[in-house]
């Protein structure tokens, strides 16, 4: 069968439909290791998806590997999700993405903040928002989180959020985006096929993405709390 989509970044040829490593080619998961806080653990091997799943979206694209990266293809919503525990608070999570083709959000995360979930919506609602989905109800295109950001298509773009007891975080290229502070505030998820990214998970909508270099770390509680 001949391959739809190709496109180039840094060499890496983006090729959907053959010779790739499917979700369906991984071995069964493991729950990652509990590692001192501070340091950081990798959360994909570069060469399968061990640990992870195909977010089973209705009309989804295609999740595939080469060298080293995470193709979601495109589809009405593309995505993997994390099969194992994760912290609730009090860590942080980095990881790069780019956005191959389409004009959505190309690596939106979702994630926990103890016992719900919030997405971090990054070039949606017509390709530059940047905010979080939900607090107090309100969309990312809704709430104080809101900023644009114009991303330039094939460019890897790093991302980092930090959830503590009472703050989310979150930087792209070390550029701090998102500051909020969620004590006596409703965080939670859109509603709709995105709750199947929990407990943590990736998503693009009707777009390409690409993703790598996945980590996690722990954080020290805070020392003091409200």
């Amino acid at each position: 069968m001949a391959c739809k989509h190709s496109a180039s970044i840094l060499g890496l040829t983006l090729c959907i439909s053959i010779g790739l490593l499917t979700a369906q080619d991984v071995p069964q998961p493991q729950t990652p290791a509990q590692a001192a806080a501070g340091e950081w653990r990798s959360l994909f091997d570069g060469k399968t998806l061990n640990g992870w799943k195909e977010t089973p979206f209705a009309a989804r694209g295609k999740v595939s590997i080469e060298q080293e990266t995470i193709v979601l293809g495109t589809g009405y919503m593309t995505g993997i999700a994390w099969t194992g525990d994760f912290p609730k608070a009090n860590y942080e999570i980095r990881y790069q993405a780019s956005r191959i083709q389409g004009r959505d959000f190309f690596g939106a995360l979702t994630f926990p903040v103890h016992d719900s979930f919030c997405t971090w919506v990054s070039g949606g609602w017509g390709g530059m928002l940047v905010g979080l989905s939900s607090i107090d109800q309100m969309d990312a295109s809704e709430n104080e989180t809101t900023t644009t950001i114009p991303f330039q298509q094939g460019r890897w773009y790093s991302f980092r959020l930090r959830v503590t007891d009472y703050t989310i975080e979150a930087w792209i290229d070390e550029e701090q985006v998102i500051s909020v502070d969620f004590y006596g505030r409703q965080v939670g998820l859109r509603p709709g096929e995105i709750e199947r990214s929990v407990p943590l998970g990736f998503a693009s909508y009707s777009t390409i993405g690409a993703l790598r270099k996945i980590e996690y770390r722990l954080l020290p509680p805070p020392k003091a709390g409200k």
